[in-house]
């Protein structure tokens, strides 16, 4: 039986590869784009989709999200797919759902509530990498790719225990990235601020990401400091890199807080020479200024280290707390990239089991503090010990010119490191692609309007060794996108960040549209995708 064809005429190509628009129609039949024509020719298809002098370009991939849950909650993924995203990397920042054991699996669950909630009743019918990807494929509206998280790895070995691994124990992490990458992960994946994968040294990545490279993936870090010692952190980045020949993809980079504002150059340079030594290397970025995790990830290393029952001990002990309310206000918290914090940027998004202190979320924590006559920090425990340590939060922390020059690079692709939970997640998770095409290319003219598409498409695809993705050309699998430039707009705020964009009004996802004429379908025809043999 011959699959539906669908034409879309008279659009404005962007093809995701940085040539220049042209007019032109594209033919889909089943999931491929089978024909391109300047317009002249017609064209029969069983269903057509005028969209006279709009732009039709690749779907967008977003290269760092946090959807991991809330992609299988919340299948239709309208977060995404009314930003044009078709595309999307799971298993970030070296904490996800996979692989797991039973005792791995509580203590993620409540670990990561803050990024994906814990929603009562759901079903966690997977321990590997293999069933969760089963789990993900064709159930929902974005293509998925995931990458294997080494605190997962860590934690199955060697729990939350705070020192390094030992050979023995390396071995066995080595043989679990294994089995996750020949199931079908794409990477590895590390945070390296966050419990239990701050406890490893170079030697540990190292190893283990050679055994990345052997299979062709990527090493994406969420590294070791973005705060007081930054440079430091993109260092060993790029010591990784080049001792173990694996591919680099930098997670959410960035160099901000006050002690880093001027620096720019120094890391710009440390990206030239990597590249002149060979490394391949890519990096993705969003056009923010704050940034969203966990108020728990904040604290100093010592006090997270083993179960969440002994994290919660700690936030009750007067002891404890007067030394984790030191190191936040005092001495430098690594959680908090080694500086002390500014409550002031700090701004709790959500109190999940806590509806007494929604309150919070209207002011920044240092002014919240003040109504209760404690300490931003001594609150600050306050709110996770009711929160049973899932508070998101979000810090002001950026510079405008740093996100615009490393927006330019030619490596750089586009990631929302989007939050979907809370009541008041980081506009990015809604606006991150709209934005980029609003502000940085209509308003701001920082890329132009085919620079930008390849980098949220071809490029990131390319990372992804997806040469039939990303690119608007015979053979190119059908995730695309139509929108209006002249009127894309990102509506998500800080305030009410669950906001569909403006002016994007088609999606096709492996030639199925998820949305049509700005509306949502429900069709759910996104696929896992795996790095080739």
């Amino acid at each position: 039986m011959t699959s539906q064809t669908t034409l879309f005429s008279g659009g404005i190509l962007v093809d995701g590869l940085g040539s220049d628009p042209v007019r032109g129609d594209v033919l889909v039949q089943g999931d491929r784009i089978v024909r391109i024509t300047d317009g002249t020719e017609t064209l029969e298809a069983d269903r057509t989709v005028a969209i006279d002098g709009l732009i039709l370009a690749p779907g967008f991939i977003d290269m760092h999200t946090h959807s991991d849950l809330q992609v299988l909650v919340q299948p239709d993924h309208t977060s995404k797919i009314t930003q044009g995203v078709t595309t999307e990397v799971l298993g970030q920042d070296g904490l996800s759902y996979a692989p797991i054991d039973e005792a791995t699996l509580a203590e993620l669950r409540a670990q990561l509530k803050g990024w994906n909630d814990d929603p009562p009743g759901f079903d966690w019918n997977w321990r590997s990498v293999a069933d969760y990807l089963k789990r993900l494929d064709g159930n929902t509206a974005v293509n998925t790719a995931y990458l294997v998280p080494h605190g997962n790895l860590r934690m199955l070995v060697m729990g939350n225990a705070p020192r390094l691994a030992t050979a023995d124990e390396l071995d066995q992490m080595k043989a679990l990235l294994r089995v996750a990458l020949e199931e079908g992960g794409v990477g590895l994946s590390t945070g390296l601020t966050y419990v239990p994968a701050m406890y490893s040294d170079t030697d540990e990545l190292v190893a283990l990401c050679e055994v990345v490279a052997e299979y062709g993936g990527f090493y994406c870090p969420h590294h070791r400091n973005y705060g007081l010692d930054a440079l430091g952190g993109y260092r060993e980045c790029f010591d990784i890199a080049r001792r173990s020949g694996v591919a680099l993809h930098l997670a959410h980079t960035h160099l901000s807080f006050e002690c880093n504002r001027g620096k720019l150059p120094e890391l710009l340079k440390m990206l030239d020479d990597a590249i002149a030594d060979g490394v391949d290397l890519t990096f993705d970025s969003y056009p923010y200024l704050a940034g969203m995790t966990t108020l728990l990830s904040q604290l100093p290393s010592w006090s997270l280290a083993g179960t969440g029952e002994e994290q919660m001990a700690r936030l009750r002990s007067p002891e404890d707390r007067a030394k984790i309310i030191e190191a936040l206000d005092v001495t430098g918290s690594d959680g908090h990239q080694g500086l002390t914090v500014n409550w002031s940027t700090v701004h709790v998004v959500g109190t999940p089991g806590a509806p007494e202190l929604e309150w919070v979320m209207e002011s920044d924590l240092a002014a919240a503090a003040k109504k209760v006559g404690k300490s931003p920090a001594e609150f600050a425990l306050d709110i996770l010990l009711a929160t049973e340590r899932s508070a998101p939060c979000v810090f002001f922390i950026g510079h405008e010119e740093h996100v615009r020059a490393l927006m330019q690079r030619d490596e750089h692709t586009v990631g929302s490191d989007g939050i979907l939970v809370g009541d008041r997640p980081h506009p990015r998770s809604w606006g991150t692609f709209p934005r980029m095409l609003e502000t940085y290319v209509r308003e701001e003219k920082v890329l132009t309007l085919a620079e930008c598409v390849r980098h949220m498409t071809s490029t990131a695809a390319n990372r992804l060794r997806q040469p039939d993705r990303g690119r608007i050309a015979v053979g190119a699998r059908a995730d695309i996108v139509v929108f209006d430039h002249m009127t894309v707009k990102a509506n998500a705020t800080y305030e009410v960040p669950r906001q569909a964009a403006s002016g994007i009004f088609h999606v096709m996802v492996n030639g199925e549209l998820a949305l049509q004429d700005g509306v949502m379908t429900g069709v759910r025809a996104g696929r896992v995708i795996r790095m080739p043999a």
